[in-house]
């Protein structure tokens, strides 16, 4: 059955929000990501009250016509907005971004080394499906890349995409695929990672391709003595399943230090592109990260690199350019 579910109504603290579009053959993974549009509230920390169905047969793959909808019927939403979580948990602004800093301790740097977390990465390289939209070529570097707040700010309201989107999001992503193969990995679901790239004109560029994405079911949990639990992206969980790709020739760029904890070495922190309305006309961090990206194209080994020195490395002359940064770069 595939009948249109008509609108509901999902009521969210205060707030009532209407979820429209659905059919009897989406599933409960659907709804939760239509929800999380409209609310903020991740899937994962969805909890829906006043489904007609026992919450032990409910499950992400149930389909919505099993759960006898009613047009206009309202769902109660428990859970948190993710800026409230990024509150609580947000790692503080010294959080370590290379595993050669002097002043990370000890047990920091065993985080991307526990057993127990490359236990939790071999399994999702077993158990993780990976769609291939268009194949990896040969030869080619890596650049993962984040989509809210690094391609595309996704809190602020506008009536055309292309208001949301990063300002020289085509032209930096035309750039970098001449060197390098492009991986999307998003803390979301799919389903709107494919809506939100669809929406910027990303997925159909005749000028670039996008290899594939990878969303929050390939990210693991990781417990830091700091700053405790938290959602990462392994970028493990790629080289496991494309061996030609490791942390010799693969950088990633998210605006969350975070995601990237356990690949220190490999991870860019971008700058967040919030506020769009405001920032579009002046924002111009994707030109010079391609500048960057061109910078670093032929090196055969990225770990001589501190990405955090990304900015000074770019605007020196060629021959200028050390591989290695002295031990004065790495205390700045």
């Amino acid at each position: 059955m595939a009948d249109e579910v008509g609108d509901l109504i999902v009521k969210f603290s205060k707030d009532e929000y209407k979820i429209t579009g659905l059919s009897g053959g989406d599933t409960v993974k659907d709804l939760k990501e239509a929800i999380y549009s409209k609310t903020s509230v991740q899937p994962n920390r969805q909890k829906l009250l006043g489904l007609k169905i026992k919450p032990s047969e409910l499950t992400d793959e149930t389909p919505l016509s099993a759960l006898k909808l009613r047009p206009n019927m309202k769902l109660i939403l428990m859970g948190t907005k993710e800026d409230q979580i990024e509150k609580v948990s947000e790692a503080p602004a010294d959080l370590p971004e290379v595993i050669n800093d002097f002043d990370i301790e000890e047990e920091e740097i065993a985080i991307e080394n526990r057993e127990e977390f490359l236990s939790k990465i071999e399994r999702r390289i077993k158990t993780y499906q990976i769609n291939t939209l268009n194949e990896c070529r040969p030869g080619k570097k890596l650049l993962v890349l984040d989509i809210d707040y690094t391609l595309f700010d996704h809190r602020s309201t506008a009536e055309q995409a292309n208001e949301l989107m990063r300002p020289y999001l085509h032209e930096f992503l035309t750039e970098a695929y001449k060197s390098y193969d492009i991986v999307i990995w998003s803390a979301t679901g799919m389903k709107w990672i494919e809506t939100k790239l669809n929406l910027l004109g990303v997925s159909t560029h005749q000028e670039y391709k996008i290899c594939f994405y990878l969303d929050a079911d390939a990210m693991i949990s990781v417990h830091t003595p700091k700053y405790g639990v938290i959602e990462v992206k392994p970028l493990g969980v790629i080289w496991g399943k494309y061996p030609q790709w490791s942390e010799k020739n693969t950088i990633m760029f998210d605006d969350v230090r975070r995601n990237f904890i356990m690949n220190p070495q490999s991870g860019l922190r971008i700058k967040a592109f919030r506020d769009s309305r405001v920032n579009r006309s002046t924002d111009t961090e994707l030109i010079k990260l391609s500048e960057y990206l061109n910078c670093i194209a032929d090196l055969e080994d990225f770990t001589v690199l501190d990405h955090r020195n990304w900015r000074e490395y770019r605007k020196k002359p060629a021959h200028k350019r050390s591989n290695r940064h002295t031990e004065t770069d790495n205390r700045q």
